[in-house]
């Protein structure tokens, strides 16, 4: 088996026991970006050979020095990862997938960065998403769409659908996303790959360029559990540069024995109503047996405010969005358009020129859901019901340790079939952004393939601060289903 092919666990286990080097790792990944990424695209920039290069003899030496002394290496030494094109890294361009951050280098590592390079990972490049982080299929990004290494006439999803689709496609073994409603768990389940979003306040926000900071959280994909396991250990934490981190220890994220003896799941009918696939409600019905098979109690349960998730978060969200997108201006950084007569001209036509459609289309509709006689009709309104879906939820894990659902309606689907309806894109998340609008824990991780062959993923929800449990029940259901998937064939 070639290295790029080897899922996380794997590569710990060959850098741990000598039979594989951090160099072979990387030069197998590169070997594999050159091979399929003019098809794939996932990545918008791509780190020089011979600098990642330098970076792994330096993490072969580092382990071989820690084999030597009898102390354990970090997990993530030497391991290559990379990190989605809204999250700041020092020296290395960050576009949030927009042209009005055209040639922006940032001066400073978001927090998450810069634990990952304290944990000795090594940054290949950075990953294509939708701008700004809006969507749910990759194709609103100023660097163009990147496609589902399963099939590449279809979306990988969104917003992280690079991040997603380089973990599928072998291209990395680990790659850092972001989540506002759906955007690492929907590309996780279109991709085959596990994608994990955490506890609101688990992962600072400092240096992720802010779209819904209410509902913004870094989150992990791998193709296995022990990859995003180990990953969100290492960026997880404290920050006192981002106030809404909570002041939590960060646990052991994968603990417990084998079985699922005692954990009570939930299955909410409500994620199984109309427009569900056939197919994907099949492959998670049968998820959820397996759960029970592995010694779980399960039981149905009510959200019974689900359904207004999607209205809610789509208010809430865009507001926040007209707030924070005003700050570019085309004066302090990023595009400035030429030519303008005066400071007004100047920022109607930088945003003019800088943001896509579907950028300009939510901040229109956060400006007005903001605006004078307005605001009470939809932006407070949908604040409410935000707090109806966190009771429901604080509700169900009254009763169940866990809760079950698929994590999107369909399978991907094909590129270019929902940028004229933007009701239909969106409904892509329907079964995600409740987590958001709660904050609570989610992961989705593959559950099986449609007739097409393109992946299903089931999604694992928990309590806020209870991601140990959450990876805990999908290492026990991968263990028994048989993923982690294989690296795509880039179809």
């Amino acid at each position: 088996m070639r290295p790029f092919e080897l899922t996380f666990g794997e590569i710990v286990s060959g850098l741990d026991e000598g039979g594989l080097t951090s160099r072979e790792l990387v030069l197998s990944v590169l070997e594999r970006i050159a091979s399929v990424e003019p098809v794939v695209r996932a990545f918008v920039w791509v780190r020089g050979r011979e600098e990642l290069l330098a970076e792994a003899d330096a993490a072969d030496e580092r382990r071989e020095q820690g084999r030597r002394e009898g102390g354990a290496s970090s997990p993530l030494l030497g391991v290559p990862v990379a990190v989605k094109d809204n999250i700041s890294t020092a020296g290395l361009a960050t576009t949030a997938g927009s042209r009005i951050l055209d040639g922006y280098v940032p001066p400073y590592d978001a927090t998450a960065v810069e634990r990952l390079r304290a944990a000795g990972a090594i940054l290949v490049g950075k990953t294509n998403l939708d701008e700004f982080a809006m969507g749910s299929s990759n194709e609103n990004s100023a660097h163009g769409p990147t496609r589902n290494p399963w099939d590449v006439t279809r979306v990988p999803g969104g917003s992280s659908g690079g991040s997603a689709a380089a973990v599928a496609a072998g291209e990395v073994p680990l790659a850092l996303g972001s989540d506002t409603g759906g955007s690492v768990r929907q590309p996780a389940s279109f991709c085959g790959v596990v994608g994990a979003k955490p506890t609101y306040g688990r992962v600072s926000r400092y240096g992720l360029i802010a779209f819904a900071s209410s509902l913004d959280q870094i989150g992990v994909f791998s193709r296995d559990v022990e990859g995003a396991a180990a990953l969100l250990s290492a960026i997880a934490g404290e920050d006192p540069r981002d106030a809404t981190t909570a002041a939590e220890p960060v646990p052991d994220m994968l603990t417990g024995g084998v079985g699922l003896s005692g954990v009570r799941v939930g299955v909410p009918e409500e994620y199984f109503a109309e427009g569900l696939d056939p197919e994907v409600e099949s492959a998670v019905r049968e998820s959820v047996e397996v759960l029970r098979d592995l010694g779980a109690t399960v039981e149905s349960v009510s959200v019974p405010h689900l359904n207004y998730g999607i209205p809610a978060y789509y208010l809430v969200a865009d507001a926040e969005a007209s707030s924070n997108l005003a700050r570019y201006d085309g004066v302090k950084y990023g595009r400035r358009a030429t030519g303008a007569s005066d400071i007004e001209r100047l920022y109607l036509e930088s945003r003019s020129e800088g943001f896509g459609p579907e950028v300009k289309r939510r901040v229109m509709l956060g400006t007005y859901a903001l605006s004078a006689g307005y605001y009470d009709d939809y932006y407070l309104k949908a604040q409410r019901v935000r707090t109806l879906i966190a009771n429901d939820f604080e509700a169900a894990f009254g009763s169940f340790d866990a809760l079950v659902s698929p994590t999107s309606p369909t399978t991907a689907f094909e590129l270019g079939e929902r940028l004229d309806d933007p009701i239909a894109m969106y409904l892509s998340d329907v079964y995600t952004v409740p987590v958001n609008l709660a904050g609570h824990a989610a992961v989705s991780v593959p559950c099986g393939r449609d007739a097409g062959g393109l992946p299903i993923g089931v999604q694992i929800m928990v309590a806020k601060f209870n991601e140990p449990l959450m990876f805990r029940v999908a290492r026990e259901y991968g263990r028994v289903a048989g993923f982690p998937l294989p690296v795509a064939t880039v179809a």
